[in-house]
Formats: C-alpha cells, sequence, structure tokens
C-alpha cells in the first residue's frame, strides 16, 4: 500500500470505483459452444448498486446452460431516455456474471429502476424495482431466480445472500496472544507489504519497487542478507528494457520454490501512480544484480472490475493444482471441475490475488505463453484484502486484512459447491494493536514446536521504527 494514510481505510472515503466488464472467458481460454441467441429470460438482472464505494453498477446473470451473445441488448433506469448500450462482442457464458458501471449514462437513485431490454430497445427482459438505495447491495437469493434482498457487494461474482454485514463470528487467534517484533529498528522503513516464507528464507515486497531476500537474525526474528547484492533489497522494473517500476504488494512462489522465480504482485507502475496496472509479475532472483527486471507480466487490468489506482492488487498466493483438484474445484471459466490439462504449459498451480478497494479474490491459471483464464471469483466478506497465504500443511488459504477490519483473518477452502467458502474468522493476537499489517507469512510444519509454530506480519506503517512481528500459530 502506498504511503498515504487515508487509503488503508477505503471504506470512509467517496471513492469514484468504476466496474467495468467482467469477462467470463479471459485470454487463452477455448469457449465450449458458441454464443446463440438464447431465450431473453436466461439473462437476468442479478445485482444492484446504487450507492457507496462501487459506483451505480448493474450486473447480469446467466442462468441458462448455453452461452448467450448479449451484444447491443441496453440497459435503462426508470426514464425512457436514458440508456446503456452493451458492447459489441460480449458473450455470458452458463452461470457467469458480469457487472456494468453504468453512471456514465445515468444514475440509480434512491427509489429507482434497472431495467434490461434486448437490442431492438423495446423488448423488456428483466426489470428490478426498489424504493431505497442498497445497503449495500440489491442482490437476487438465490442467484438468478430468487427474490431481491439487501446483501453484501459481490458484482462480477455469486451473490452473498448472508447478512449484510456478512460473516461468520470471529473466534480468538488460534496462537499465543502475545507478539514480539522481529527486525530490528528502522531497518526498512516504510511500506513493506507482502511476506512469504520459504524454509530459512522470508521473501518481502516493499511498495517502492523492491524485493528484499532476509534469512534469520538468530532470535526469532529476520535481516537482510548481506551476500549477493540483497543487503538493501533489490529493484524491481517491468519487462520491455527494464522500464517502469512496480508498486509491489504481494509476493509468492510456486511448488518450485525460488529456482521457479518470485512471482510478485503489482497494483500500478509508480512512475504513472494515477492509472491501475494490475500485474503479477515473475522475476529471476539466481543473480547478483541490484536490479531486477520481470521475466514476465501477466498484465491482468483489463480482466478485473476497475478500482482506484491505488486500491488494486494487494496481495498474491499459489495454490497447487493437486488440491483444486483432489477438493472438487469448479472452473467458473467453464462451470465444470477443474482440469488443469485444459490450460497447457502452466506453474502446477493457480494464482489467487487479493484486491483491496472490493475486497475480492481472483483466481488465474497464468500459462508460461503469457495468456491468462480467471477461473474463479470469491468474496471475503471484508472491506478489503491485503495479504493471501496458502497455508499447504491446513490446506487452507489465510485471507488477512489490515487495520481497516481490526486486523481481522479469514481462512478458507474449497466448499462441496466446489468454490472457496470462509471456514473460520479469527480476531488478531489479543497482544498486538491495531497496526497496518499488509504482509502475513506462516512458517511449515517442521518448525512445529510444542504444538505451536511462528507466524510472522508486516506492518506497512512501520510502527515504533518496526515493521516485522512474530507470533504463533497452533499446528
Amino acid at each position: 500500500m502506498t504511503e498515504s494514510p487515508a487509503r488503508h481505510h477505503p471504506r470512509r472515503l467517496a471513492l469514484g470505483l468504476a466496474l467495468v466488464v467482467v469477462p467470463a472467458l479471459a485470454v487463452g481460454t477455448l469457449a465450449a459452444a458458441p454464443a446463440q441467441a438464447a431465450p431473453a429470460d436466461d439473462i437476468r438482472i442479478n445485482e444492484v448498486v446504487t450507492t457507496g464505494d462501487v459506483d451505480d453498477s448493474i450486473e447480469l446473470y446467466n442462468k441458462g446452460t448455453a452461452p448467450v451473445d448479449i451484444s447491443g441488448w441496453i440497459l435503462k433506469d426508470s426514464s425512457s431516455s436514458s440508456k446503456y448500450k452493451i458492447a459489441s462482442g460480449t458473450t455470458l457464458a452458463p452461470g457467469a456474471f458480469r457487472a456494468f458501471d453504468v453512471h456514465g449514462s445515468f444514475g440509480l437513485g434512491s427509489a429507482d429502476k434497472a431495467r434490461l431490454y434486448l437490442p431492438n430497445g423495446t423488448t423488456l427482459a428483466d426489470s428490478f424495482t426498489w424504493s431505497e438505495h442498497s445497503a449495500p447491495s440489491w442482490s437476487r437469493c438465490t442467484d438468478g431466480t430468487g427474490t431481491f434482498k439487501a446483501a453484501k457487494v459481490t458484482l462480477g461474482a455469486p451473490n452473498d445472500c448472508g447478512s449484510p454485514g456478512g460473516g461468520t463470528t470471529p473466534v480468538a487467534w488460534p496462537g499465543s496472544g502475545s507478539v514480539a517484533t522481529a527486525d530490528a529498528s528502522n531497518a526498512f522503513g516504510e511500506d513493506v507489504s507482502g511476506l512469504y516464507q520459504e524454509g530459512g528464507v522470508m521473501w518481502a515486497a516493499q511498495n517502492s519497487g523492491k524485493l528484499w531476500r532476509l534469512l534469520p537474525n538468530g532470535s526469532g526474528g529476520w535481516t537482510p542478507d548481506t551476500a549477493n547484492g540483497w543487503s538493501s533489497g533489490k529493484t524491481l522494473r517491468f519487462p520491455g528494457g527494464g522500464s517502469g517500476s512496480p508498486d509491489s504488494e504481494g509476493v509468492t512462489l510456486t511448488g518450485a520454490g525460488g529456482a521457479g522465480g518470485v512471482f510478485v504482485a503489482s497494483e500500478r507502475n509508480s512512475g504513472s501512480s494515477g492509472t491501475s496496472r494490475l500485474s503479477v509479475l515473475r522475476y529471476d532472483v539466481s543473480g547478483t544484480t541490484s536490479t531486477l527486471t520481470a521475466t514476465k507480466e501477466w498484465n491482468l487490468t483489463a480482466d478485473l472490475p476497475s478500482v482506484g489506482s491505488n486500491l488494486g492488487l494487494e496481495a498474491v498466493t499459489w495454490v497447487p493444482d493437486s488440491y483444486l483438484t483432489g477438493a472438487g474445484f469448479k472452473d467458473a471459466s467453464t462451470g465444470a471441475g477443474y482440469d488443469p490439462s485444459r490450460y497447457g504449459a502452466h506453474t502446477g498451480g493457480v494464482f489467487f490475488v487479493g484486491v483491496e478497494g472490493t475486497g475480492m479474490l481472483h483466481g488465474y491459471v497464468l500459462q508460461d505463453s503469457g495468456a491468462f483464464t480467471r477461473v474463479a471469483d470469491v468474496n471475503s466478506g471484508m472491506a478489503g484484502v491485503m495479504e493471501l497465504q496458502w497455508e499447504p500443511q491446513a490446506s487452507r488459504l489465510w485471507v488477512v486484512c489490515d487495520d481497516t477490519c481490526d486486523g481481522q483473518h479469514r481462512t478458507m477452502r474449497v466448499a462441496a459447491s466446489g468454490a472457496f467458502a470462509v471456514t473460520t474468522v479469527h480476531n488478531r493476537p489479543s497482544g498486538m494493536a491495531n497496526l497496518n499489517n499488509e504482509g502475513f507469512s506462516v512458517a511449515g510444519s517442521g518448525e512445529c514446536v510444542g504444538g505451536a509454530k511462528p507466524v510472522f506480519w508486516s506492518d506497512d506503517s512501520n510502527t515504533g521504527g518496526h515493521v516485522l512481528r512474530r507470533g504463533t500459530l497452533t499446528c
């Protein structure tokens, strides 16, 4: 996250977060069948947002069994003079969701309508009428067929029909309540965000376009590696001649470890700070130079809902294909069980990225060719996502929010539905203040002593001159 304290509280600002079309199939995906002119009632208005941190938006859902070409279909409010025309080439796959930001064409009022017309502009396909603003969303429960009710914002993903505030009742931290600093005083400064522990190495991403390689300091903490050009961290560059500096927020490795490259999530080019550039970048960390130029970039910007340039990708983690297939994970791009062979050469897993501005997780297969396919959209149930960590020993995904959510941590697993779902909501350790923790890492099972193992947090604000803090987690 960047330097401005205000961005740590996106729900308290009047931010114009524009939603764009969320494609059901991304680059490299093969459509199962050509789109067809299916019956109008296969396409339904599924969610409407009229107020809050998201601009006026209408989500459509295909409840049918065939893809539908919705090019030229028209969205309106209660006024016949209002019109938002869906772009040519827009298709909805079966079971797919797409959100349209309509505020540039018309506003959705406190007592208004959302109407969907076929391209002729006169045949009404669906409509929804309300008498007060969404709080925060008007959502069909269940998707495509149910009645509308107040729910959480889940644009571009299945509706969450629990309470609008959502979530399981938080429980105490599953480890010691005590937390201690784990770095030397002012060793890094501000803006250290993502963490990832690889045995006796800790990787840390800093927003200023820097990657750190840390080693144990002998007292349960970490210190910068002083060999091979790592003593002050290494400067990161985008590919293409090394121009531009990524606003590096998250870091992860694949099953190949550091030898397979270090993967960094970035929300923008620091040289163009007002423009989103939602990317995952791969870096070869085997050399001794002080600057690392990405060997590959997967730029996901056009495939994700638009957010403020400072509210983009904050987190990334890699989940192995072996877990996903064994757990019955469903591929959102096909509606069927996840089949890794469909995507050819890739890293042997799915990268999940977390978006601060929406609180959403999105799963991507990043192919070696540079193509990518979005295979999951998951609502975290929190105001923002600042860190993701896959814990292989427990087969669970950690989703972490900072002081915006009082340091809440959630764990997720693949549910019977084939989608990731929240299993437990944890409060932060009782002995830790409500810090701006944007990084979180979990030690491996080999570090379990007396039924507990270390975990570490990185405080983006460098509170008290310390970035890293150490706690424990029950093994």
